[in-house]
C-alpha cells in the first residue's frame, strides 16, 4: 500500500521504481529457488477457501487491538514475533552467500533440543555457512530493533519474501486460483469498504512492509510502502507456474518458461497500474485488485494460446510428492 503525492517529482519516481524493483527481485529469486528447495507448507483447496476468512479475522483483530491498547506495546510484541522469524528467514536467504567461502562438506554443528510439551526433541543442524549467516542476521535484527531504519526493515522484509515464495506451495493451479480469487475480494472489501486495512497498515511497525523514502534527500522521511502480502501471495503463484514449466520440460535447468515469463510480466504491469491509479486518484488502492486478474488472466491466456488448458488445470504437485515418496520407499 502506497501513500502518494499529486506531483510526480524525480524523487517520487525513484521511490516508485525502487518499490517496484524490490517487489520483483524476491519473486524472481524465490521462484527459481523453489525449483530445488523442498516446500515446507502446501495449501489444500479447503485451506485456500478459508484463507481470506482467517485473514479477515486476524486483520480485524489487529484493528481492535490498535483501537483499544497502546500502539507502542502492541508493536513491541509484534516486532519481537516477526523479527524472530525474520532472522530465520535472513539466515536461510543469506546462506548461499557464505557457502563459497566456507565449503559444502564441512562438519555441521548438531544439537537436540528438548522442549517441554513435545514428545520428541527437535534436531538442530547448522554448518559454518549457517553460523556466519546467523551472525549477520542477528546483527541486522539488532540494527532494526535499535533504529527501526527503513533499510534494515527492507532487508528483513525481502528475506521474508524470498523464503516465503520458495517454501510455500499452492499444491495445484486450481488451488492457486481459488486463493487469489478469495483474496481479490478480501483486499477490495477491507480497503474500499472500511478504514481497517489502512489503519492497521499505518499502525503496524513490524517489518511486514517494504519502505522507500518519497524524497531520499529530505531531512525527515515520509515513505511509500508496499505490504509483503502483495509480493508473497502472487509470488507463490508465479513460482507454481515456473515449476509447471519445469514439469512440462521434465527439467529443472535450461528449459523454456512461457508461463513464468507471461505471469511475471503481467505482475509488473499490474503493480505499475496500482501505482498509477493511486498516484492519479490520491487514494489507497487494494493491490490485489490489479495483481490477481493480471496473474490469473496471463497464465490462463497463455494456456489457451498454447492449447494446454487441460494440462494446466490438471497440474498438481501432490502427485509429484507421492512419486518422490514411492521412490524413497523402493530404495529402502
Amino acid at each position: 500500500m502506497f501513500v502518494l503525492e499529486v506531483v510526480l517529482t524525480p524523487s517520487l519516481t525513484i521511490a516508485y521504481v525502487a518499490i517496484l524493483l524490490m517487489a520483483l527481485a524476491p519473486i524472481w529469486i524465490g521462484a527459481h529457488k523453489s525449483l530445488t528447495q523442498k516446500a515446507t507448507e502446501s495449501l489444500s483447496s479447503s485451506d485456500a477457501w478459508k484463507f481470506p476468512l482467517v485473514g479477515s479475522t486476524v486483520l480485524f483483530g489487529f484493528y481492535i487491538l490498535f483501537k483499544i491498547f497502546s500502539k507502542e506495546y502492541i508493536n513491541m510484541l509484534l516486532t519481537a514475533y516477526f523479527l524472530l522469524f525474520g532472522i530465520l528467514a535472513m539466515t536461510a536467504a543469506f546462506k548461499p552467500l557464505f557457502t563459497p567461502f566456507t565449503g559444502k562438506n564441512l562438519k555441521a554443528w548438531k544439537r537436540s533440543l528438548n522442549i517441554p510439551g513435545l514428545s520428541e526433541p527437535i534436531d538442530i543442524e547448522l554448518d559454518k555457512a549457517d553460523l556466519f549467516s546467523l551472525v549477520v542476521s542477528l546483527g541486522i535484527g539488532v540494527w532494526y530493533v535499535l533504529t527501526k531504519h527503513w533499510i534494515a526493515n527492507n532487508i528483513v522484509g525481502l528475506a521474508f519474501c524470498v523464503e516465503g515464495v520458495a517454501l510455500l506451495s499452492l499444491g495445484s493451479y486450481s488451488v492457486g486460483c481459488i486463493l487469489l480469487g478469495g483474496l481479490f475480494f478480501y483486499d477490495i472489501f477491507w480497503v474500499f469498504g472500511t478504514d481497517v486495512m489502512v489503519t492497521v497498515a499505518k499502525s503496524f511497525e513490524a517489518p511486514v512492509k517494504l519502505l522507500f523514502p518519497r524524497d531520499i534527500f529530505a531531512d525527515q522521511f515520509t515513505y511509500s510502502m508496499l505490504g509483503l502480502g502483495d509480493i508473497v501471495i502472487p509470488g507463490v503463484f508465479i513460482a507454481l507456474l515456473l515449476r509447471f514449466d519445469a514439469f512440462r520440460a521434465n527439467k529443472t535447468k535450461s528449459f523454456s518458461k512461457p508461463y513464468f515469463y507471461a505471469c511475471f510480466i503481467f505482475y509488473i504491469l499490474g503493480l505499475f497500474t496500482t501505482i498509477f491509479v493511486m498516484h492519479t486518484f490520491q487514494a489507497a488502492q487494494p493491490a490485489l485488485l490489479y495483481l490477481v486478474p493480471a496473474c490469473i488472466g496471463s497464465s490462463f491466456g497463455t494456456a489457451v494460446l498454447r492449447g494446454e488448458v487441460s494440462a494446466l488445470l490438471a497440474y498438481t504437485e501432490e502427485k509429484e510428492k507421492e512419486k518422490e515418496e514411492s521412490k524413497k520407499t523402493r530404495i529402502k
